[in-house]
């Protein structure tokens, strides 16, 4: 078989290869320089957030990224250290799933501890 001949059918070859998928998003770090208002709007506008259903009762609103390894809590009015933002990512440890909880708060820094506290809990349950 000559070269071209041979470079014609590679280059065919090559164009009929599936395209590769594209990199997953950077995760989103919150900026807790930014007002409330700024990060809110800033985590809502992630391609791909997912509201979680709203458990009665909860001054929280939960949004999960695709796949399900973060997610970020809202606080309500109501809630402990309200307003606040949370970012939740999973991992493993030790072969156990666990979520890190980090966080911007913006109201009292008192009733943002017991909102940890409570994340933190839920692990536990």
């Amino acid at each position: 078989m000559r070269a071209p001949a041979l470079i014609a059918i590679l280059l065919t070859a090559q164009a009929c290869a599936p395209e590769p998928p594209p990199p997953p998003p950077a995760r989103l770090q919150l900026d807790c320089s930014l007002s409330y208002e700024a990060l809110s709007a800033k985590v809502l506008a992630q391609p791909g957030l997912r509201p979680a259903p709203q458990t009665p009762g909860e001054p929280y609103r939960f949004y999960t990224t695709p796949g399900g390894s973060e997610a970020f809590v809202f606080t309500e009015p109501g809630a402990p250290g309200h307003p606040a933002i949370l970012k939740q990512e999973g991992s493993r440890k030790d072969g156990a799933a666990f979520m890190t909880n980090t966080g911007c708060p913006y109201g009292d820094k008192a009733g943002y501890a017991k909102l940890l506290a409570y994340l933190e809990g839920l692990q536990t349950r």
